[in-house]
């Protein structure tokens, strides 16, 4: 490829022929480690009676106003199944709907920020983890089926 002091593919200088010569070698920095945010020093008094007065958090008693997607997922599973295991997208919530029934909260009823009812949202978020999971394909857009 090359004779003498001179590339036969560039007739540069071999000093600065890209022609073979080795690639140069990236050299990558890393990356400085954040700086964390000084801590405040506090008295061992402090940190006992602070400890002391914290109330103690309580488990969530209060009702669910609407009912998320996990408790959904069984009933999507079951109307599916029963269907033969494919509906389209209106047949499946209608079905969904008929099935829960008095199940549905006032909550589920009302409509999501972007118009839609909470109860559909929570069903398509169902749909969403059973395919996820390999109980459900994508076969075509609009419709529901099991895997």
């Amino acid at each position: 490829m090359t004779t003498g002091a001179h590339c036969d593919l560039c007739d540069l200088s071999l000093a600065y022929c890209p022609h073979g010569q080795p690639r140069p070698q990236r050299v990558v920095e890393p990356e400085p480690a954040p700086k964390s945010k000084p801590r405040k020093s506090t008295s061992s008094t402090t940190r006992r009676a602070s400890a002391a007065t914290t109330p103690v958090v309580a488990t969530r008693t209060a009702p669910r106003r609407w009912t998320p997607p996990e408790e959904l997922a069984v009933a999507v599973v079951v109307v599916l199944t029963e269907a033969g295991g494919e509906l389209s997208n209106a047949d499946a919530l209608a079905a969904l709907e008929e099935m829960l029934g008095d199940r549905l909260t006032e909550g589920d009823r009302e409509k999501s920020p972007t118009g839609e009812l909470r109860w559909h949202l929570a069903a398509r978020k169902a749909r969403q983890s059973l395919i996820a999971d390999g109980r459900m394909v994508k076969s075509k857009p609009g419709t529901w089926t099991l895997a």
